[in-house]
């Protein structure tokens, strides 16, 4: 999708501060952290929501991704949450599938 800003930043349209980068995913710090560590696992192909996608493969890279950046920022021990908002009433915002990183503090409440 071309006027996608995901799709911008998967394609390097947009800079980003690139955090983890495969064939099929890119993952970056978030622009408006909800946590010290907040990161976005962006699949570099367009899918709305995670309803509109049945790549399980995909799927499984995107959490690879996240033990992944959780070994690499020291995490892994401590914690960290994961979060697929879908749809509105799910709290997406910007529709393109996304999983939210965040850690680097302990986590109570508010969920994305």
């Amino acid at each position: 999708m071309s006027d996608c800003i995901f799709c911008k930043i998967a394609r390097k349209e947009l800079k980003s501060t690139i955090v983890l980068e495969t064939e099929k995913l890119v993952a970056i710090k978030d622009i408006n952290p909800q946590a010290p560590t907040h990161v976005l696992i962006l699949p570099r192909a367009h899918y709305s929501t995670l309803n509109d996608c049945d790549d399980r493969e995909l799927l499984a890279d995107m959490l690879d991704a996240a033990k992944k950046i959780a070994r690499d920022l020291g995490l892994e021990r401590r914690g960290y949450r994961t979060v697929i908002n879908t749809n509105s009433e799910g709290g997406q915002t910007v529709f393109h599938l996304h999983m939210h990183f965040m850690g680097g503090k302990p986590l109570a409440g508010r969920m994305g």
